[in-house]
C-alpha cells in the first residue's frame, strides 16, 4: 500500500521510537511501526504523554519534508489507544504504563489470555492468582494499577473533548483522581492552585469551553491570583495596586472596576492584604503579609533579653579559641566574634575565603565550653552537608530541624513546642524565604540567641523575599560584613575572580595550567555547545581526574534557548550516557541508570525538595519504578511521577544556590542578555571548589560584569522591623 500525499488518512502503530519531544507545546517526532510498511514511519505532531511500547491513532496527510523526506503530519493530536494485535499488546503491558508488569510478566498474560488479556483485566482480574509468579500483593498492584490507567482514560476523554492535553489530563487525574470531573465543572479555575503545571490561561480556556462568563467575578478573582502568583515567583512579596490592575485588565480583557471589586471581594475574605510600600498602595497575598509581619516580630522579640552564655571576657576568649583551633585569627575576625559575643541576633555576612567558617568553629569553641546546646542548619541537604563537614558537627536542613510532617504539612516545632535550644546557627541564609523564615523563627526560644551567615552579594532566594538584604537594610540587626581575603584563599583564582567580578572588575586573564579558574571565548551558541562536549569529554578529564557526569557541572543563565539547561541536556546526556540501558520515555524526556537528574518540585513525602540533585541508581520494568541516589539516601518514583524531575547535567545557576561543585563550567552568552547580572556571574563562579570555567563570548562577561542593577523586590520586613523597633 503506497500512501498519499493529498488525501487524509487514520493510521494506527506501535512507537518505538520518540525522537524529539517538546513538553511545552507537545510537537513531537515518533518512529512507528505500523501494518503494512515495511520500514519504521515517521509521524510529526502533537503527543503528549506517549512512551515507547504504546500503540498510537493519528489522522492526517503524507508530506515530502525537504530534509528528512516522507512523514505522516497528524492533524489532531496524537492519541495513544489499547492495541488490538497480540504483538501490540505484549508491547503495551511491557511499557511499564502498568505497574507490576514488565517484559516477563507481559509475556506471561499474553501466553495465558491470549487477546483476551485487557478483558481479563477488566472483568476477571482474579485469574492472575493462576499464573506462576504472581501472588496477591502483585496481583493487587497490577488491577490497582489498570483501573487507574482506565481511570485516567476516562478522564482524558472528557478533558479533551474540552481541548485539553492528554499531559495536563494525567496531572489533573493525579490530583483529583475519580473527582476529576466534578471538580473541574465546579470550578475550573482551581486547577490553577492545585494542579502543578497548570496555570491560569489553561484553566480559563476551560472554564470558557465549559461555558463560563467572561465578566465572572469569579474569573477576576482567578485572574488576580494569577498575576499575583506569578509576581510573587520572581521574589517578590507584593504588587503595587494601580500595576496589579492594568496587568489583570489586560491579561482578561475586562473592566478596572470589575478587577477593582475583586480585589475588594479578595481583602474581605482576608486572601488579600492593601497597605503602604514606600509610599504607594500594594496589595500582598496575606500569606506572604502574615509571614513578614510575623518574622518581624520573632526577630524584635529574639533581640531582646540576656545572652544564653552570659558573660565571657573576650580578652582571654579569643587566646584561649586560638590555642584549642590551632589558628591565628586576623583583626577583622576578632572583631566579628567580638560583636557576636554582645548580641543575640546578628549577621554575618561576606564572600569566599574572608573566614566565615573560622569564626563560626571559634564561636562553637566557645559554645560549647559554656555547655550551651547549639543546632545547626541550612535551607537545603548540600548546604547542611557543607556547614557540617566544615564544623564537624551535625547539621540538618530546615525542615528536618523543625521537624516536618508530610501528612499534616505541618511541623513538629513551632512557638507552642520550641526547639530545645540555646544557639541556633543558620548557614547559606540568602537562600532562605519569608515563609521559611517565619516558620523557623516562630520555633526559636526566648532565652536562645540566633547566629545568620550568608553572602548578602549572591542572587536572593528561589522563593519570595530577600531576606538577609531585608534585615541588613533595617539597620536593627547588628551586622559585620567581612571582605578580607585570607592567605590560603588567596592562592585559588576562583576566589580572586569571584570578588573580582562582585567589584565590577573582569576575572583574570589565564595565565598558567595550573591554575582553578580559567575563561574561554567563543562566540556563536554552535560553537559554545561544541566547545563545551570538548570540554567534558576530554578536556577537562585529561587536566584532572574526574567523572564527567558527577564532577562537573555546568550552569547557564537560562531553561530556553540553544545554550539553556534544556537544550544542553539533550546533547550532554547523549555525549556522556548515551549508551546505558534501559531507556524509559516520559513526560518528554528519557532517562537511564547513570542519568544526573534535579528534583523540581518539594515533595514532602520522599523529603527531597526542589533542587536536590541525584543520579538514577536502578530502572525496574517490572515494577514500574526508578531508584534515584540522593546524597546517601535512595529515594524510588514511579513511573507516572517522573514529571517531579528533569535532567541536571546541566542546570541554572539559579538552581545552584546553595550547592558546591567539584567542577563548574558556566555559559556565558549574549542569548541571555536579560539575565546577565554581576551577582549572577558572582554567584555561580562561587560554586565551584576544585575548577571553574567561563565559557561564552567575551561581550557577554563585559555585560554580565558591568550590570550592577539588582532587580530591587517588593518586601517590607526592613519596614516592619523598623517599626516594631520603634514601637518598643
Amino acid at each position: 500500500m503506497q500512501p498519499t500525499t493529498e488525501n487524509t488518512e487514520k493510521i494506527q502503530g506501535t512507537v518505538e521510537r520518540i525522537t524529539f519531544h517538546n513538553p511545552e507545546n507537545g510537537f513531537s517526532v515518533l518512529r512507528v511501526q505500523v501494518d503494512g510498511y515495511p520500514d519504521l514511519i515517521t509521524i510529526v505532531g502533537q503527543a503528549f504523554n506517549i512512551a515507547v511500547g504504546e500503540t498510537i491513532e493519528c489522522e492526517g496527510t503524507w508530506q515530502r519534508d525537504k530534509t528528512y523526506g516522507k512523514q505522516f503530519k497528524s492533524s489532531h493530536p496524537i492519541q495513544a489507544v489499547l492495541p488490538h494485535t497480540l504483538a501490540g499488546m505484549e508491547k503495551y503491558l511491557a511499557s511499564g504504563m502498568i505497574r507490576g508488569v514488565g517484559p516477563h510478566t507481559a509475556k506471561l498474560l499474553i501466553n495465558a489470555f491470549g487477546d483476551q488479556v485487557f478483558a481479563v483485566l477488566d472483568k476477571e482480574p482474579e485469574k492472575l492468582a493462576t499464573l506462576p509468579g504472581i501472588g496477591k500483593k502483585r496481583k493487587k498492584q497490577i488491577i490497582a494499577s489498570w483501573s487507574q490507567q482506565q481511570s485516567i482514560q476516562n478522564t482524558m476523554v472528557f478533558l479533551q473533548s474540552y481541548g485539553m492535553s492528554v499531559n495536563k489530563a494525567v496531572r489533573i487525574h493525579k490530583t483529583y483522581g475519580d473527582r476529576a470531573k466534578d471538580k473541574i465543572t465546579e470550578n475550573p479555575y482551581q486547577l490553577a492552585f492545585d494542579v502543578q503545571g497548570i496555570g491560569f490561561k489553561s484553566a480559563d480556556e476551560l472554564a470558557m469551553r465549559l461555558g463560563f462568563e467572561k465578566q465572572s467575578i469569579h474569573r477576576a478573582q482567578a485572574g488576580i491570583h494569577h498575576v499575583l502568583q506569578e509576581h510573587c515567583q520572581q521574589g517578590h512579596c507584593a504588587a503595587r495596586h494601580e500595576a496589579l490592575i492594568e496587568k489583570c485588565s489586560e491579561l482578561l480583557e475586562i473592566d478596572a472596576s470589575i478587577i477593582q471589586e475583586a480585589i475588594n471581594k479578595e481583602v474581605s475574605q482576608q486572601h488579600l492584604i492593601i497597605d503602604q510600600l514606600e509610599e504607594e498602595t500594594a496589595i500582598f497575598p496575606a500569606l506572604f503579609y502574615h509571614a513578614e509581619l510575623s518574622a518581624a516580630q520573632e526577630l524584635i522579640r529574639l533581640l531582646q533579653g540576656k545572652l544564653p552564655w552570659g558573660e565571657i571576657d573576650v580578652m582571654k576568649a579569643i587566646p584561649w579559641v586560638e590555642e584549642k583551633t590551632q589558628l591565628q585569627l586576623a583583626d577583622s575576625q576578632k572583631q566579628a566574634i567580638e560583636i557576636a559575643l554582645q548580641h543575640k541576633v546578628m549577621i554575618i555576612t561576606g564572600g569566599p575565603g574572608v573566614g566565615k567558617t573560622t569564626i563560626v568553629n571559634s564561636m562553637l569553641y566557645m559554645m560549647r565550653a559554656k555547655r550551651l546546646s547549639v543546632a545547626l542548619c541550612a535551607p537545603t541537604g548540600r548546604a547542611a552537608k557543607r556547614l557540617a563537614e566544615s564544623t564537624r558537627l551535625t547539621a540538618k536542613t530546615i525542615h528536618r530541624l523543625l521537624g516536618f510532617n508530610p501528612e499534616t504539612r505541618s511541623f513538629k516545632h513551632d512557638d507552642t513546642n520550641p526547639l530545645p535550644i540555646d544557639v541556633l546557627i543558620i548557614d547559606e541564609a540568602s537562600m532562605i524565604d519569608i515563609l521559611l523564615l517565619h516558620h523557623l523563627l516562630k520555633a526559636v526560644p526566648d532565652h536562645a540567641a540566633v547566629f545568620f551567615l550568608g553572602d548578602v552579594d549572591q542572587l536572593p532566594s528561589v522563593g519570595s523575599g530577600a531576606i538577609l538584604m531585608d534585615m541588613i537594610r533595617s539597620n536593627i540587626i547588628p551586622t559585620v560584613k567581612l571582605t578580607e581575603i585570607f592567605r590560603q584563599a588567596a592562592n585559588s583564582h576562583i576566589i580572586l575572580n569571584a570578588h573580582r567580578i562582585n567589584t565590577g572588575e573582569l576575572p583574570l586573564p589565564n595565565d598558567s595550567a595550573l591554575s582553578d579558574f580559567f575563561t574561554i571565548y567563543a562566540d556563536s551558541p554552535d560553537e559554545i555547545q561544541q566547545q563545551l562536549l570538548t570540554l567534558v569529554t576530554t578536556r577537562i578529564p585529561s587536566f584532572m581526574p574526574c567523572n564527567p557526569i558527577t564532577d562537573i557541572q555546568i550552569l547557564t543563565p537560562m531553561n530556553r534557548g540553544q545554550l539553556g539547561t534544556i537544550a544542553l541536556n539533550s546533547v550532554l546526556q547523549q555525549a556522556l550516557n548515551g549508551e546505558a540501558q534501559p531507556k524509559i520515555s516520559r513526560f518528554g524526556l528519557t532517562y537511564s541508570p547513570g542519568d544526573k537528574v534535579i528534583q523540581t518540585v518539594n515533595n514532602y513525602d520522599k523529603d527531597v525538595f526542589n533542587g536536590d540533585i541525584g543520579f538514577i541508581a536502578h530502572i525496574d520494568l517490572d515494577k514500574a519504578v526508578v531508584k534515584i541516589a540522593f546524597d546517601h539516601k535512595i529515594v524510588e518514583y514511579e513511573f507516572n511521577e517522573l514529571d517531579e524531575l528533569s535532567l541536571a547535567y546541566a542546570i541554572s545557576i539559579h538552581k545552584s544556590q546553595g550547592s558546591e561543585f567539584p567542577i563548574v563550567i558556566i555559559i556565558v552568552s549574549t542569548q541571555h542578555y536579560l539575565m546577565l547580572a554581576k551577582n549572577l556571574l558572582y554567584t555561580g563562579v562561587t560554586r565551584g571548589k576544585r575548577l571553574v570555567i567561563l565559557l561564552g563570548s567575551k561581550k557577554a562577561v563585559h555585560i554580565a560584569v558591568n550590570n550592577n542593577q539588582e532587580n530591587k523586590r517588593l518586601t517590607k520586613l526592613a519596614e516592619h522591623l523598623s517599626v516594631l523597633n520603634h514601637e518598643i
